[in-house]
């Protein structure tokens, strides 16, 4: 039976759809700002409030999201000893992410010190950084005994074709969802990164545009209800 942190993740996962979609304006807005410049700055200025609009946007949508980490410790911490080591540090990473990003809002609008806003999101991209490391090394893990499963029930022959086929179909369907989860985490790992340990590479605009939609597009796919 659900308790009551786990009513309100429920309630706070609602908002992953809209966060999706406002993530897509974000860094779409980001590439034309980039694009326009130097033609149009006019319309490059005008984009570039629509990007910074969304990106403020989308940090109040996440209001409480620290919660779904430490619930997820609570109840599904995996399987095996091993991933569910990786999945207290990913989670872990991912609560100080979510946790400091709403101090990093208060500041960038005003409510406190706009000078905190650089120290809050160093911490907030390195909790951020530091959880996907751990959730891509758990997905690649799953990736690897998927595809074990996958041989063991190709090779089982007390199975019917139709039994098989089905076990395989669900074990195929479960590796899109983990890649799915590897290219969106790879994509917030290098937006993190940028803001961590800024370089020419991670901190172009078309590499934070391109990660940002890969990221947005990744999570809607595997969100998006069947």
């Amino acid at each position: 039976m659900n308790d009551s942190v786990d009513k309100l993740v429920i309630f706070l996962a609602k908002r992953d759809g809209i966060d999706k979609l406002v993530k897509t304006f974000q860094y779409v807005s980001k590439l034309v700002h980039w694009h326009a410049e130097s033609t149009n700055p006019k319309m490059a200025e005008r984009f570039k409030q629509w990007e910074v609009s969304s990106g403020l946007s989308r940090k109040a949508f996440r209001t409480g999201r620290f919660l779904t980490g430490f619930n997820a410790m609570r109840r599904s911490p995996g399987s095996t000893p091993t991933l569910r080591f990786l999945a207290v540090l990913a989670n872990a990473g991912e609560m100080i992410y979510f946790f400091f990003d709403h101090f990093l809002w208060l500041s960038k609008i005003g409510t406190l010190d706009p000078s905190l806003a650089r120290k809050m999101s160093f911490i907030s991209a390195f909790g951020e950084s530091f959880g996907y490391i751990f959730f891509i090394i758990s997905d690649f893990i799953a990736l690897k005994e998927g595809l074990e499963e996958e041989r063991k029930v190709m090779g089982l022959e007390d199975k019917s074709i139709e039994k098989k086929n089905e076990s395989i179909r669900k074990i195929r369907s479960d590796r899109v969802m983990r890649l799915m989860a590897v290219a969106a985490n790879v994509a917030d790992l290098l937006i993190a990164i940028a803001d961590i340990e800024p370089n020419p590479f991670c901190n172009h605009t078309v590499t934070l545009g391109i990660s940002g939609l890969v990221s947005a597009w990744s999570g809607w796919y595997r969100n998006w209800p069947s």
